[in-house]
C-alpha cells in the first residue's frame, strides 16, 4: 500500500466550508460508523491504490503515486461514483453513465428491461432509456386483440421503480428520449406537464436533420411506425410544440442525433439513441463510461495579473495521468448486468472532461462568451483532445487496442482526422486503447467538492450566496459560499477590493456567449457536453426559440435551456 508521499508536510485543507461538507456527505469512506478515511488526502490515497491493481505488480507503486499526486490540490477531479466507491467493500458501480438495452416491443422485453434499470441504479448509475422502439399508444397488440399502453406507460412503470430505489449514492436519475417522428411524439413532449408525473426522469427530444430541414420549409412531416407512415403533421408545429413546452418548463431537452451518430468516433460499429441522466454521454444500447475532470483553474499562475499564464504542460500530464485511471476503471468496476461489462470491455470508453473553465478565464482576466473566451477555451479543449488521444494510442502499446478497434475505419473518422499530426502517427501506429475519449459532464458535486469552482463550462452562477452548512459535530450554520475565482480573489487583495470586469454570472450574459462557448467546445470532445443555456424571463418566444437554431447551425450536439418562471422557479438564491 502506498503511504503519504514525504512532501506532504500535513493533510490537505479545504478553502471552504461547502467542500468539507460536500466531501464529508458524498466521498469520506465510512464503514459500520468508523472513519476510514480521516482526512481527504485518505480519500486520495483509497482511490489510487484501488485504480492502480489492475497495473503490474512492479508497476503499481509508481502508478498509484502518480493518480495520487494528481488530485492532490483538486487538480484531477474522478467522479463521484470513483471517489466514493473506489477502494471499499460497497457493491456499486464506478461509472455514472449508462443507457439501457434497447427496449423489446413485449411486455417481457420492458420488464426485463426496468429490472436491469433497477439493479444498475440501485448500484449507483445514471442511466437514459430509447423509447422510441415501443409501439404507440392504441396500436393494436396482435394476440390479444387490445391496444397498447404505449411508451409513456412504460416511463410510468420506470420512473415508480426509480422513485422506490433510495441507492448508497442518493436517488436514482433517468433520461428518457423517443425520435420526433415517433407517433407519440406530441404525448411525449407534454408528458411532464402533470408536476407529478415522471419526476425522476429528465426528457429529451430526438431531432434528425431532416426534422429541421422540414421545419424550414414549414413542410409536411410523417410520423412513422414499423416503417410505415402512420399521420402526418406540420413539423413546424412539432417544433412549436417542443419550444413552447421548454420555454414553460425547461424540458424536453433537444439532442441533434444525426449530428450525434456522424460524430461519433465508434459510428462504425454502432447506432446511439439516448444518452445518460445528464446528457453528456450519448451510449449505445448497454453502454457505459466512467467520467473524471481536469479542474483548470487549479492551473493559473499569477490570477488577475497581466503576467496570468495556464499551465499547458501540465495539463496535458493530468490529460494522461486520467486516461489511464479511466482505463483501470472499467477493469475494476462492478457491473449490474453482464452486457453492461462486456460492452465496457469491448470498447472501452471513457471520458476525460474539464471543471473551473469560468473560472480559468475569470483568473486569465477573459470575460467568459467573448472572442477572446472563445479562443482560450478552444486552445484548452484542442490539447486536451490531442492529449488524450496520445495517452491512449501510448496505452495500446502497451496493453494492446481496444478489442473491436478497425484501424482502417477508425483512421477515417473526422474526430480524428482533427487531431495534429504526430497524435495520428501515434494512432496509426499503435491504435487506441479507447474508443471514445472525451466528454464534459456536470460536475456539480465535484465541483463544489474542489473548491467550489464553476462547473463543467458552465459561467460562474453567482459571485457568492449563502447555504446551510452542516459541521463535522453536526452542528448546522448558514455559511457565506463563494465562488472559487472571487474567494481567491478577495483572498489575495482583500474584501473589499472591487471585482474585475471578467467577474461575470450566467445573469450577466446573452443566451449566444453561452452557446459560442458550446460550440467550440464541442469541436474538440468527442461525445456529449451537458451545458445549460441561461435565458432572462422575460426573453420574447421568438427569441428563445432562434436559441436552438443558433445552437443546430453552430455544430453543438444538444441544447439544454433554463428560464427562471412560475413553473420552473429559481435555482440558487444569490
Amino acid at each position: 500500500m502506498l503511504s503519504y508521499p514525504e512532501t506532504i508536510l500535513s493533510p490537505a485543507s479545504f478553502d471552504q466550508p461547502i467542500s468539507e461538507q460536500i466531501w464529508r456527505s458524498k466521498y469520506q469512506y465510512i464503514t459500520g460508523g468508523k472513519e476510514r478515511d480521516i482526512t481527504v488526502n485518505d480519500t486520495w490515497l483509497r482511490v489510487a491504490n484501488s485504480l492502480a491493481q489492475p497495473e503490474k505488480p512492479s508497476d503499481r507503486q509508481n502508478v498509484s503515486l502518480a493518480f495520487y499526486q494528481a488530485m492532490e490540490g483538486f487538480k484531477l477531479l474522478p467522479a463521484g461514483r470513483i471517489l466514493a466507491g473506489s477502494g471499499t467493500h460497497r457493491n456499486v458501480t464506478l461509472a455514472n453513465t449508462f443507457v439501457m438495452r434497447a427496449i423489446p416491443d413485449s411486455v417481457e422485453g420492458i420488464m426485463d428491461t426496468v429490472k436491469d434499470a433497477a439493479l444498475t441504479m440501485q448500484m449507483g448509475g445514471g442511466i437514459g432509456f430509447d423509447f422510441s422502439t415501443l409501439r404507440p399508444k392504441g396500436t393494436l397488440v396482435s394476440g390479444l386483440d387490445c391496444p397498447a399502453a404505449g411508451p409513456l406507460a412504460a416511463m410510468d412503470i420506470c420512473n415508480t421503480v426509480c422513485g422506490m430505489l433510495v441507492t448508497g449514492m442518493g436517488r436514482g436519475a433517468m433520461m428518457a428520449t423517443i425520435r420526433v417522428d415517433h407517433p407519440d411524439i406530441e404525448a411525449f413532449i407534454t408528458a411532464k406537464a402533470n408536476p407529478l408525473r415522471l419526476r425522476n426522469f429528465n426528457t429529451s427530444v430526438m431531432i434528425t436533420d431532416s426534422f429541421m430541414a422540414a421545419v424550414e420549409e414549414n413542410a409536411d412531416w410523417d410520423l412513422i411506425w414499423d416503417g410505415k407512415p402512420v399521420r402526418s403533421v406540420k413539423a413546424r408545429d412539432i417544433w412549436e410544440k417542443v419550444m413552447s413546452r421548454t420555454y414553460s418548463a425547461a424540458e424536453p431537452g433537444v439532442l441533434f442525433i444525426d449530428r450525434i451518430n456522424a460524430a461519433n468516433p465508434l459510428g462504425y460499429l454502432e447506432h446511439l439513441s439516448s444518452t445518460n441522466s445528464c446528457a453528456e454521454q450519448p451510449l449505445p444500447p448497454n453502454g457505459t463510461c466512467p467520467l473524471a475532470s481536469i479542474n483548470l483553474a487549479r492551473l493559473v499562475a499569477d490570477p488577475f495579473s497581466s503576467k496570468a499564464t495556464f499551465d499547458l504542460e501540465e495539463l496535458r500530464r493530468l490529460v494522461t495521468v486520467a486516461v489511464r485511471m479511466l482505463d483501470n476503471v472499467i477493469d475494476v468496476s462492478r457491473f449490474a448486468v453482464e452486457a453492461q461489462r462486456r460492452e465496457a470491455q469491448a470498447k472501452r470508453r471513457i471520458g476525460v472532461g474539464v471543471t473551473g473553465v469560468a473560472d480559468a478565464l475569470i483568473m486569465m482576466g477573459v470575460r467568459y462568451g467573448t472572442p477572446s473566451a472563445v479562443r482560450q477555451v478552444g486552445s484548452w479543449l484542442q490539447t486536451i483532445q490531442n492529449a488524450a488521444y496520445l495517452a491512449s494510442a501510448e496505452l495500446a502499446a502497451v496493453r494492446g487496442a481496444f478489442p473491436l478497434y478497425d484501424a482502417e475505419q477508425h483512421l477515417q473518422r473526422a474526430g480524428i482526422q482533427a487531431l495534429d499530426p504526430h497524435v495520428r502517427d501515434a494512432i496509426a501506429k499503435h491504435g487506441l486503447r479507447n474508443g471514445v475519449l472525451t466528454t464534459i459532464a456536470p460536475t456539480g458535486t465535484t465541483s463544489m467538492y474542489g473548491g467550489n469552482v464553476s462547473s463543467g463550462i458552465e459561467p460562474v452562477f453567482a459571485t457568492s450566496y449563502t447555504r446551510k452548512i452542516t459541521r463535522p459535530d453536526g452542528s448546522k450554520s448558514e455559511e457565506l459560499i463563494q465562488d472559487y475565482a472571487v474567494w481567491l480573489y478577495y483572498q489575495m487583495f482583500g474584501k473589499s477590493a472591487p471585482l474585475t470586469d471578467a467577474f461575470v454570472t450566467a445573469q450577466d450574459l446573452r443566451p449566444a456567449d453561452h452557446i459560442r462557448i458550446q460550440a467550440v467546445a464541442q469541436r474538440w470532445v468527442d461525445s456529449g457536453i451537458s451545458k445549460t443555456v441561461n435565458c432572462p424571463e422575460d426573453i420574447p418566444f421568438a427569441v428563445f426559440e432562434d436559441v436552438y437554431r443558433q445552437a443546430f447551425d453552430s455544430g453543438c450536439k444538444g441544447c439544454t435551456t433554463y428560464r427562471p418562471n412560475p413553473v420552473t422557479g429559481s435555482i440558487l438564491s444569490a
